[in-house]
């Protein structure tokens, strides 16, 4: 069973070296690009929502109708709203937080309110998944441990990773966007995934009692994927867009083609 539980853990750090690869990108900025910075976002609104859906809803779906009591698609939908739900309550959280001098301060205090509400709904969002892995891995027990199981825990782990990428990018750009030196917006963006080996360990350790959850988890973090990248991302990206009206939009489909292909592609 400790065997089960180091590749877990390996896998997860595999996924969360990904997200390095993709908070890195900072490092080809010097200055900020409006354009390409408004590309990227889009890109990654595209590759959070498709995974909205194909990650986690549908995940979560066909692990309610194997696992729980209620019916799929109620599990689903309470998953989903509570998630969307916890996000805006946390969007209210932090302004308050700030107080009412740093608000003071206009579109900027309301652009890093935004970026925080990113980070932490991507940092949310990589819980559930490095769980899946932990659990796609945790449960290799016994007769269960066959080429075929193996290689499907794998093709979860790869799944996870390459969409890592963008969101790692995902967390770092916009902080660049915002001032914040190369070294921070990729030291954000590295923690932001930090959770994922923490979480593929803890599914993987009580991967029967995480089975029940899962779906919940699941839809929970699509829920609030779904809110930061509508209300939070896509009005970003679509700044400054006079001279290049369907830039940002041709990211946003180009993310949501690609993050498809990848993940229907790796099952």
């Amino acid at each position: 069973m400790s065997n089960l539980v180091i590749m877990a853990l390996i896998a997860t750090l595999g996924t969360w070296f990904v997200n390095m690869l993709g908070a890195a990108t900072v490092a080809f900025f010097k200055k900020p690009n409006a354009k390409i910075l408004n590309i990227m976002l889009g890109f990654a609104s595209g590759v959070m929502i498709a995974a909205s859906f194909w990650s986690l809803l549908q995940p979560s779906i066909e692990r309610a109708e194997e696992y729980s009591a209620l019916p799929a698609y109620l599990v689903a939908t309470l998953g989903f709203l509570f998630g969307a739900v916890f996000m805006w309550l946390s969007d209210k959280a932090v302004g308050l937080a700030r107080g009412r001098t740093e608000r003071s301060d206009g579109d900027r205090g309301e652009r890093l309110n935004r970026i925080i509400m990113l980070v932490l709904s991507i940092t949310l969002h990589n819980i559930p998944e490095g769980l899946a892995v932990g659990v796609a891995f945790g449960a290799l027990q016994g007769s269960s441990y066959t080429n075929e199981a193996l290689m499907g825990a794998i093709t979860i782990a790869v799944g996870i990773g390459l969409q890592n990428f963008p969101e790692g990018a995902a967390v770092s750009v916009p902080l660049r966007r915002e001032g914040f030196s190369r070294k921070k917006s990729f030291l954000i963006g590295v923690a932001s995934g930090f959770v994922e080996p923490i979480a593929g360990i803890i599914g993987a350790l009580l991967v029967v009692y995480i089975q029940a959850i899962l779906p919940y988890a699941l839809a929970f973090a699509a829920g609030a994927m779904i809110l930061v990248a509508v209300h939070e991302l896509i009005p970003e990206c679509q700044q400054n867009q006079s001279e290049n009206p369907y830039l940002a939009t041709m990211g946003i489909v180009g993310g949501f083609a690609i993050m498809m292909l990848l993940d229907v592609m790796l099952g």
